[in-house]
This record gives structure tokens, C-alpha cells and sequence, in this order.
């Protein structure tokens, strides 16, 4: 019984012994992290020229295939804005009474595809031709009017695409009474397809130098490691498993990452600001509103945090590749 007693009256303190462990090793947990972060970015502070180098390149190769990508942002959105004000011009046949293009007018505005319908009668028509050509006299001696009936023809919203606008002029080109149809979206096709294949060959280059960013700090981390052989060594001896000894330099490339993301950020910015005035400039000449498209908080957030990526990626390469062929037995030379 007196036994009996004693393993009751210390089972709640059984029971508090397994709670406090479990809440020491989380909290032991996060503050090797915590250490191993913070004594890598001191690390890298302390060769500051090394650091800023890998930075650099990191940033450049980051930079680059960001910077195209907000380059074909922004001609896709200029080329959208072309399509938005992309109409059908179709001329009727000079036989075609008023009230036929009338009742074309009324046909047309039925259809789901077309926002808007205007028809410009010929009387119109030979009007502003007269009133912008300067040839008043020489059309005094005409015996009719040779312009027919012009129907303009808005496309609605969802089928301004190249596809849709052509689908759109098929139709029209069937109708009674309609002679020609004009549209000038080659060009716009044309410009769509050379944008399509500099997004592809852009994300090709994206690959490539994500692959490079990966080497490099791969490279360099292997460099931390032999570096600190020794340190390796001993970590090992005295039983410290693969993921403790890998957490520093994974942090280390973390780090790598992040500085190579914010360098790329920064010439971002400094390449917008010093690009902007004259882009504003040219397009102006030209009546367009093309401006250059930036990053914003969330594309910069993400350019660091895939910058990150890629530093902790190649760092964890190296780490695989390097760190298992160095054992206990091993020596600083060896």
C-alpha cells in the first residue's frame, strides 16, 4: 500500500517531467538556430569584400531575366491597350440603300461580340471628305457621290483578341450588301508572336542563370567547408549528427541569397529611375502611354525570397556533395 502511494503521488510529477523536456528541446531547438544564424552572418561580415563580390554577381544574374520580364509586361500591356481600340471598318456596296445599312446596323448590334455600331452615310461620308481635303472645287464636278455607306464596328471586350477580331471579320465579310471589311491586326499578331518568343527564350535565360546562382554559391560554400575542416571533424567526433553540422553553411547560403536578392533589387531600381524619363519621353512622341512596369512590395518580396532559394539550394548542394567525404579520420591536409 505504501508503495501503492508513492507511484500515485509521484505520477503528476512523472507527468511534468514529460512536459518541461519537450518544451526545453523546442526552445534549445530555436535557439541553435537562432546562434548558427547569427554567427554565419557575422562570418560573412567579416570578409565583407568575398561577400559583397558573390553579392554582386548573384544580383546581376538575378536582375537580368527580372528586368526582360518586366520589359514584356509592360509591351503586353501596351499591345492589350492596342487591341482594346482595335475596330472593323466595313464598306457596303454603292448600290446598298440607307435603310439596308440601317437594318445591317441593327443586325450587327444584336450580336453578342459587338459593343458598338456606327454608320457613316455616304452624304456624311462626302461631307468631312470635303471639309478635310481642300478639294471642294474638284468634287463640284462630280456627277455622284462615289463613297458608300461605313459601318464602324467595336469589337466587345472579350472578343478584342487577334483571334476574336478575325473571328469577328469573317462574319462580317458574310453579311448582305458588305463589299469590303477593313482590320489592320497583322502587325499586332505579328508583335504578339515576337513577344511570346522572348518570354520563352527569357524564362530559358531565367533557368540558366538560376542554375549559374546555384553554382556559384555551391562553389563558394564548398570553399566554408574545407575552411573549416577541422571544425567539421570535431563536430563529428563528439557526435553531432549531418543536420547540425549542415545548418551553418545552409544558413550561410541563405544569407548568400539574400543579399544577392536585395543587389538585384536595387539595380531594378536604380535601372527603372534612370530608364523612365527618356521611355516617358519617346513614347510621348508617339501619343502612347508606355511606361516601364516595376516590381512593387510583392514582386521585390519575391525576387528576395526566391533569391534565398537559390542561395539555401546551392549551398545544400555543396553540403551533400562535400560534407559526407569528410570523416572523424580525416586530417586538415587530408
Amino acid at each position: 500500500m505504501g508503495a501503492d502511494n508513492r507511484r500515485r503521488a509521484e505520477s503528476p510529477r512523472g507527468a511534468g517531467r514529460q512536459v518541461m523536456p519537450w518544451r526545453e528541446q523546442v526552445r534549445s531547438y530555436l535557439q541553435h538556430h537562432r546562434k548558427v544564424a547569427t554567427d554565419s552572418a557575422r562570418r560573412l561580415w567579416r570578409a565583407p569584400v568575398s561577400a559583397l563580390m558573390t553579392w554582386t554577381v548573384m544580383g546581376v544574374a538575378l536582375a537580368l531575366p527580372v528586368a526582360l520580364l518586366l520589359l514584356l509586361l509592360s509591351l503586353q500591356g501596351v499591345s492589350s491597350g492596342w487591341e482594346s481600340s482595335a475596330r472593323i471598318t466595313a464598306y457596303l456596296a454603292l448600290e446598298t440603300s440607307e435603310s439596308a445599312a440601317r437594318e445591317l446596323v441593327a443586325e450587327l448590334r444584336a450580336d453578342s461580340r459587338v459593343a458598338e455600331v456606327d454608320l457613316i452615310d455616304r452624304d456624311q461620308a462626302l461631307a468631312e471628305f470635303r471639309a478635310s481635303s481642300g478639294l471642294t472645287d474638284a468634287l463640284d464636278f462630280l456627277d455622284e457621290n462615289p463613297l458608300p455607306h461605313t459601318l464602324l464596328i467595336t469589337p466587345e471586350e472579350r472578343s478584342r483578341s487577334a483571334a476574336g477580331v478575325q473571328t469577328l471579320v469573317t462574319y462580317v465579310e458574310g453579311l448582305p450588301g458588305v463589299e469590303r471589311v477593313q482590320v489592320d491586326l497583322g502587325w499586332l499578331q505579328r508583335l504578339n508572336a515576337i513577344t511570346e518568343l522572348l518570354t520563352r527564350a527569357t524564362w530559358a535565360l531565367a533557368v540558366l542563370l538560376g542554375a549559374a546562382v546555384v553554382l556559384v554559391i555551391g562553389n563558394t560554400v564548398r570553399l566554408a567547408i574545407e575552411n573549416r575542416r577541422d571544425e567539421i571533424v570535431v563536430a563529428k567526433l563528439v557526435g553531432g549528427t549531418d543536420a547540425f553540422v549542415r545548418r551553418p553553411f545552409l544558413y550561410t547560403g541563405a544569407w548568400y541569397g539574400l543579399g544577392g536578392g536585395l543587389v538585384a533589387w536595387v539595380l531594378l531600381q536604380v535601372s527603372l529611375w534612370w530608364l523612365g524619363g527618356p521611355v516617358e519621353r519617346l513614347a510621348g512622341l508617339y501619343q502612347s502611354r508606355f511606361t516601364l512596369a516595376g516590381l512593387g512590395i510583392d514582386g521585390g518580396l519575391a525576387l528576395i525570397i526566391m533569391a534565398m532559394v537559390l542561395g539555401w539550394l546551392g549551398a545544400w548542394v555543396a553540403v551533400k556533395r562535400h560534407l559526407d567525404d569528410i570523416e572523424p579520420g580525416d586530417t586538415a591536409g587530408g
